[in-house]
C-alpha cells in the first residue's frame, strides 16, 4: 500500500505520537493515508482510539521489530 505522508514519532512517548498525528492529519486532504512509525507500546492502544474518536480509518497495523507503523486514512472530520 502506498501513503501520502510519513510521520516518524520513533522515540516519543504517549500522547506525543497521536497528538503529532492529530496535526499533520488535519493539513492532509481528506481521504489521503498517513504512515506514522512509532516504538511507544502505548500507540497500540492509543492509535486505533485515537482513529475511532476521531473519524479516521486504521487501515493496517503492524510491528517490525521494535517499531510499529499504522496507516491512517483521514476521514471527513476536521479531528
Amino acid at each position: 500500500m502506498t501513503w501520502d505522508e510519513d510521520l516518524d514519532a520513533i522515540g516519543l512517548l504517549c500522547p506525543l505520537p497521536v497528538l503529532k498525528a492529530r496535526k499533520r492529519l488535519m493539513a492532509m486532504a481528506q481521504g489521503a493515508v498517513l504512515l506514522m512509525r512509532a516504538d511507544d507500546p502505548a500507540a497500540i492502544v492509543d492509535v486505533p482510539h485515537f482513529c475511532a474518536e476521531a473519524g479516521h480509518t486504521l487501515i493496517e497495523q503492524h510491528s517490525e521489530g521494535t517499531e510499529l507503523r499504522f496507516l491512517i486514512r483521514k476521514g471527513d472530520s476536521s479531528a
